[in-house]
């Protein structure tokens, strides 16, 4: 019992002098949180700005569930994808997303934007084909976690 103690207050030591066990993944977590808020964010922005039915052609809607499903590099480009589920009229629609955020000036900006009735993997050259013109900032939905 004795050594199990010793055991025990050895690792919570290690623990306090070294730190969390896991800085790597606790990190990667809050920086993946900080994306999905992201990308939550901007699609609720530009589903709701004006122009924005066309998704549903032109009928009203009501956003349900918004879901980073990946982020990834290609290239210069972060490439978000994911999906949107909205209730429109009598039934529910799923639309996916993808998001092509560059770095300019030291500023990251959405550069492409498109939105598909099916997922697709999605390539940057083939989202290159969507540029986006500015109408929600990315800067503005930088959000810091800390």
């Amino acid at each position: 019992m004795k050594k199990k103690r010793l055991f025990f207050h050895g690792v919570l030591l290690c623990m306090f002098f070294l730190g969390s066990p896991f800085p790597e993944a606790a990190a990667d977590e809050q920086e993946y949180r900080g994306a999905r808020l992201r990308f939550e964010n901007f699609i609720r922005c530009e589903l709701t700005r004006t122009g924005a039915e066309d998704y549903f052609n032109g009928k009203s809607f009501e956003i349900n569930m918004i879901n980073l499903f990946d982020v990834r590099r290609e290239g210069d480009i972060n490439i978000f994808t994911g999906a949107f589920k909205c209730w429109v009229e009598n039934g529910y629609r799923t639309r996916y997303a993808a998001i092509g955020v560059e770095e300019l000036y030291g500023r990251k900006k959405v550069s492409y934007f498109v939105v598909r009735k099916k997922d697709f993997k999605i390539l940057a050259t083939e989202l290159m084909n969507f540029p986006y013109k500015e109408r929600c900032p990315w800067s503005r939905y930088w959000i810091d976690t800390d």
